[in-house]
């Protein structure tokens, strides 16, 4: 169970084409959005969809599996952990953000390399 302490496993879509970076050591860096969606009946019998935005950082050769297969509206299940963060801008406001690490990834559909906008 100590494997367990911090583990989270995604299905969902690609909200946009995945950001892809390399930092100054030369290590690549894949950042995008995953929405998921939980459905329910309220008081009245009426169905409703919540959606839910994570983002998700890759990090390495899952970042080349990123940019190489994944595009804006791609089913996806994402296996990783939670990253809380901070950071303070140029204008000196701190900001927060609580990221998924992707540590596995697996494509759901059909898997044919991205197609690049033009």
């Amino acid at each position: 169970m100590y494997a367990m302490k911090n583990k989270v496993q995604l299905i969902g879509n690609l909200g946009q084409a995945p950001a892809i970076k390399t930092t100054e050591s030369g290590k690549k860096l894949a950042q995008f959005s995953v929405a998921t969606n939980e459905s329910y009946q309220n008081a009245q019998g009426e169905k409703v969809t919540e959606t839910q935005w994570h983002q998700v950082v890759a990090w390495g050769k899952l970042a080349d599996i990123v940019e190489k297969y994944l595009i804006k509206g791609k089913e996806v299940a994402i296996e990783g952990k939670l990253v809380n963060r901070n950071y303070t801008d140029k204008q000196g406001v701190k900001h927060y953000a609580t990221e998924v690490v992707a540590s596995d990834l697996l494509m759901l559909g059909t898997n044919k390399p991205a197609e690049k906008e033009a």
